[in-house]
């Protein structure tokens, strides 16, 4: 691994200004699949290899809930239009957390879960998640709609994450695209997410065009290039990478709020998945723990870094 002075700045990065839908919906039945396979290929050359195909089996689990799951009920398009009205994210934590469906689906997951293969210490984190009532379930859905996981229970916290992954990711994907309107800084306008990161692509009708990708739902929201998405910034952005690496993965450092949101760029890998590469770009997290800057991002699988 590079030493802190291997993190080299890049000013090539510029803004650009293209004609592209503002977001882009989940896609809940391939998505975790898609996201188990990029753990999978991460942990062929990865130092992180254990824990990338343990996040792959979690993926796969993911994947095989959603696929059992009937279609979610119809959204109630007043409470959405209401919503976007008052500058609110189009889905609701709160009746969501609460809403029968949801306990079902977190108990199908940690079953599912459960024939996952991980170390001692993640089978018992699993089974206290299974065994715990449900006042305690209930205070871990709320620990995870808050993105504020307490550092003593990590393990448990992310099975619970990865329930409602697959339940705001179904929910996101009925939403209607055209209700959705930028909200604060760094704020997913369907779940009210944070970002996992941010990626460039090169799709038709969106060639060059950075989203921000949810790290709960998966929506992608368009911000612009250059631009903080913690803070709104334009002023003093640097990019850092790890020096001799592809260049597909930076940190996009902002000087005046000081935080930094990893940078994807889908047009130099087309198999980059938000989720997956920020976990497999650890060692980037590792060497920013030597300068001024704070990670602004959220991931539930990468705590602690």
């Amino acid at each position: 691994m590079s030493d802190p002075s291997s993190v080299t700045a890049d000013p090539s990065m510029i803004g650009g200004v293209t004609a592209a839908p503002f977001a882009h919906l989940p896609k809940p039945d391939s998505m975790f699949a898609r996201r188990a396979a990029r753990f999978d290929a991460l942990a062929e050359n990865s130092e992180l290899a254990p824990y990338l195909r343990f996040l792959a089996g979690l993926a796969r689990a993911q994947h095989a809930v959603q696929a059992a799951l009937p279609p979610p009920d119809a959204l109630d398009r007043a409470a959405l239009e209401r919503s976007r009205e008052f500058g609110m994210p189009l889905l609701d934590r709160d009746s969501i957390r609460t809403d029968p469906s949801t306990g079902k689906l977190l108990r199908a997951l940690l079953d599912e879960a459960a024939a996952i293969e991980m170390p001692a210490q993640a089978a018992a984190a699993l089974a206290r998640v299974r065994e715990a009532d449900e006042s305690t379930r209930d205070e871990m859905l709320r620990d995870v709609l808050a993105d504020a996981i307490p550092a003593d229970a990590l393990a448990e916290h992310a099975f619970v994450a990865a329930a409602m992954q697959v339940q705001f990711a179904r929910l996101a994907s009925m939403l209607d695209v055209k209700l959705l309107d930028v909200l604060h800084p760094g704020t997913c306008p369907a779940c009210g997410g944070a970002p996992v990161a941010s990626m460039v692509v090169g799709w038709i009708g969106a060639e060059a065009t950075r989203y921000c990708a949810c790290s709960m739902c998966a929506t992608l929201w368009h911000h612009v290039r250059v631009k903080c998405v913690l803070c709104d910034s334009t002023s003093a952005m640097a990019y850092r990478e790890i020096e001799g690496g592809p260049g597909t993965i930076k940190a996009e450092c902002c000087g005046t709020c000081h935080g930094y949101v990893k940078i994807l760029d889908e047009r130099k890998d087309t198999a980059l998945e938000p989720v997956a590469d920020d976990v497999g770009s650890l060692g980037l997290d590792v060497l920013l723990r030597e300068t001024e800057y704070r990670r602004g991002s959220f991931n539930p699988f990468l705590l602690g870094a």
